[in-house]
């Protein structure tokens, strides 16, 4: 599945640029994440749990970068993640672009995602709400960084409460709204 998550800043390209590239600094920014090991410049592990419903996981991730190109404001992860109990993984590729606008900075945020067991049982539509949901909290954590560096280190995100976006998913299907 497809997600995509836009904001803007007032923050110059080059200040979004150099944190959108400290990994460790932003990985905090994904609700339920929480960097474990730094391995090298470009590779770390992160543990993320997400509460779905009654089911709980966590998973080991590894996340690599893979493109990096400071000219165009582009930047690509891919994360691969599996569960600790064997209930399902995750591969997701994140492409961050940056690209000035009225005299800041517009974040654009795709990432491409595969679920894979228990997961993915919660069928499609629900599932790509709740990780649009959980895309765009990240997005407000990291533009929260980018407007007030001297809180960043103060900013993050609280983990995931996957009951109450399970079901704000579900509601929105069942009575088509956005």
């Amino acid at each position: 599945m497809r997600l995509e998550n836009s904001f803007e800043v007032s923050t110059p390209v080059h200040d979004a640029w150099r944190l959108l590239n400290d990994v460790p600094r932003v990985v905090p920014c994904m609700p339920g994440a929480e960097l474990v090991e730094v391995i090298d410049e470009s590779s770390w592990k992160a543990e993320l749990r997400v509460k779905l419903g009654p089911i709980g996981l966590q998973f080991a991730t590894d996340v690599r970068r893979v493109e990096m190109d400071e000219a165009a404001g582009r930047m690509v992860l891919s994360a691969k993640a599996r569960e600790s109990r064997g209930r399902g993984s995750a591969l997701a590729t994140i492409e961050s672009t940056l690209a000035a606008v009225n005299g800041g900075t517009r974040v654009d945020i795709v990432t491409e995602l595969i679920l894979q067991g228990a997961v993915a049982q919660y069928g499609r539509g629900i599932v790509a709400d709740v990780a649009s949901r959980l895309t765009a909290q990240f997005a407000e954590c990291v533009a929260a960084k980018l407007v007030d560096p001297r809180a960043s280190a103060n900013v993050v995100a609280a983990p995931i409460g996957g009951l109450r976006l399970l079901l704000a998913a579900l509601l929105r299907r069942l009575f088509n709204r956005p």
